[in-house]
């Protein structure tokens, strides 16, 4: 019953968020003017420092608002940016120049006001203002918000951020990594008047530099020994294995064989003791006549066994 609950609940609202993109599409679609006409003109404006994809697909979401969209940026300039926001990396003519190259854009504004008004979008036949939903703080004082005057009219596209990605963040990588990226600009030729560095901190990198690349030496040179361990480890076990697997095989065999040999050295002993005996038997028999029946039977029971040690270093030696 809480399953069906959930799953109803589910569908209802993804019906009424269905119909209310249905409803906003619709209500776009009155107020734009014809497509057939002239194509809508959608404006997106932004800093753009340090043009990234997320930049890009920003643009792009206002490239694809309508079906035939005239996309226009508006870049402010340094003065305007380093007033109201900080420091950029990049100068104005650079980052005109690289919304220039983006292929989304049809047309860039050099100079564009930190907070958009009428006169502005009259200026430029401006239908819509695209940008994210989030509440953009106005630091000129003229409001809470850059585009709340936009909002207002009814002349807003929201557009959503590329989250991971940001301007803020690729700066945050370089401060963090910055004698990293001093030293390979140092290995690169650059003096240290271009990198603003002292001779003391230009000495003092050079040497952390080293300690860092014999660290990673040292580092590698463990990692191999500890392959080589693993590998020696592995080839002991698979040949503890199959020592394991074949004991009882060559124990075996080896039984074997040797039972062979004392079988056969056995057979041997035996042959030289009849033989013997044979002899001893025959001269007693000279001697004594028909006598010598008990006496060969006599060697011939078990008393030839008990000889055995005696005789078995003899024939070694022989």
């Amino acid at each position: 019953m809480v399953e069906s609950g959930v799953t109803a609940a589910a569908n209802e609202q993804r019906q009424t968020t269905t119909a209310n993109t249905a409803e906003s599409t619709k209500s776009d679609a009155v107020n734009a003017p014809s497509s057939s006409d002239r194509p809508i003109r959608v404006y997106a404006d932004g800093i753009y420092d340090l043009f990234h994809f997320g930049h890009a697909r920003s643009l792009e979401q206002a490239k694809r608002s309508f079906p035939n969209t005239y996309l226009l940026v508006g870049c402010c300039n340094d003065e305007v940016t380093h007033k109201f926001k900080g420091k950029t990396v990049m100068t104005e003519s650079e980052r005109y120049e690289s919304l220039r190259h983006c292929k989304w854009v049809d047309e860039v504004i050099p100079d564009a006001p930190w907070v958009i008004d009428q006169e502005f979008l009259d200026k430029h036949n401006i239908d819509y203002v695209a940008h994210d939903s989030l509440p953009y703080a106005d630091a000129s004082g003229a409001g809470n918000d850059v585009y709340e005057f936009v909002k207002a009219v009814g002349r807003f596209k929201e557009t959503k951020r590329t989250e991971g990605i940001s301007t803020s963040d690729i700066i945050m990588r370089i401060v963090k990594d910055y004698n990293q990226y001093v030293m390979r600009n140092l290995d690169r030729g650059y003096s240290r008047k271009e990198l603003n560095l002292s001779y003391v901190k230009e000495k003092r990198l050079r040497v952390n530099m080293r300690l860092r690349k014999l660290q990673e030496k040292v580092k590698e040179h463990q990692e191999k020994v500890g392959e080589k361990i693993q590998t020696v480890a592995k080839t002991a076990t698979i040949r503890r294995d199959m020592w394991v697997e074949n004991a009882d095989r060559l124990v075996a065999g080896f039984l074997e064989m040797f039972e062979e040999r004392c079988h056969k050295m056995g057979t041997a002993i035996r042959d030289r003791i009849q033989e013997s005996l044979r002899g001893q038997n025959g001269r007693g028999l000279l001697d004594y006549g028909e006598e010598g029946d008990d006496q060969e039977y006599y060697y011939d029971s078990e008393e030839e066994y008990y000889d055995d040690d005696d005789e078995y270093y003899d024939s070694d030696d022989k």
